[in-house]
């Protein structure tokens, strides 16, 4: 299956991001892409108030992404924010195209490098996958990616390939611990994960003139055994790749984690409120 990563350098107009995932769609379409994922907060970058941007996932900002999802036959990831009962927003994935239509809100808040998401963002309450022509897919975002917990219960629920949208906040060390964490977690799930960055702000131009975490790039698509077939340095771009899902078999017989793993009772662990904790 050949899928692609937008590594978009998001602006704060809705508008003018909703036409970049549009081009950005029809040229990953053009080239053979079944899958488009966008970064987290594709809608809008982060920085800026979030409660105003809003809209439902019938809105027309999503409505404009699932428009040039049926128009190309593609599934489309795209983030959003979306609003919720308690007056905060939630960090939302549309999931639209080729007859799936979901969404994943965020479970693990980015409470952390002294950045308070959860001041103006509600957590999600479900684990989420989607059906793709047969192919079961996962859905996390960003922070998520420090949590095994959920990536074992993607697996378990029959995700082959988990989707990864992020807008990872600079600082030192920063891109290598994206790339350790995505790495490790798709060795923990066995699965193929493809993690869509926010571009680097700097390189077009925009230094983050806040703390919020606006991205780094370093996009990439990892294998099932943790190899990077795949990546993009911190500008904005477009990759492509071809995902062998006959890996997954493969690795799982190698390596097979899931199988081996051991269930201890009493669980929480620092995967959330995915079940009892596991041992691999």
């Amino acid at each position: 299956m050949r899928i692609a990563l937008s590594q978009l350098a998001a602006t704060v107009s809705p508008e003018e991001n909703l036409r970049a995932v549009v081009d950005q769609t029809e040229r990953a379409a053009g080239q053979g892409a079944e899958l488009v994922v966008f970064p987290e907060a594709a809608m809008a970058r982060f920085g800026v108030p979030l409660g105003p941007l809003a809209e439902p996932v019938d809105g027309p900002w999503a409505n404009g992404v699932r428009a040039v999802a049926e128009r190309t036959g593609t599934l489309v990831v795209a983030g959003m924010f979306t609003p919720d009962e308690d007056g905060r927003v939630r960090n939302t994935l549309l999931v639209t195209g080729r007859g799936v239509a979901t969404h994943y809100d965020k479970l693990h808040l980015f409470d952390a490098f002294d950045f308070a998401e959860s001041a103006t963002v509600a957590p999600g309450d479900r684990v989420v996958t989607a059906d793709l022509d047969g192919l079961t897919l996962g859905f996390a975002t960003c922070y998520d990616v420090r949590f095994p917990a959920l990536f074992g219960a993607l697996a378990e629920r029959g995700a082959r390939v988990v989707v990864l949208p992020a807008s990872w906040g600079a600082g030192p060390g920063k891109v290598e611990q994206w790339e350790v964490l995505v790495r490790a977690r798709a060795l923990d799930s066995t699965c193929w994960v493809l993690a869509a960055g926010q571009a680097d702000p700097a390189t077009v131009g925009a230094p983050p003139a806040t703390g919020a975490p606006t991205g780094v790039g370093h996009s990439m698509v990892v294998s099932p055994l943790g190899e990077v077939i795949a990546r993009l340095d911190g500008a904005p771009g477009l990759l492509l790749a071809d995902l062998d899902l006959a890996a997954v078999d493969a690795a799982r017989r190698t390596v097979p984690v899931l199988a081996n793993a051991r269930r201890l009772a009493g669980g929480g662990g620092n995967g959330g409120d995915h079940g009892d904790d596991v041992v691999r």
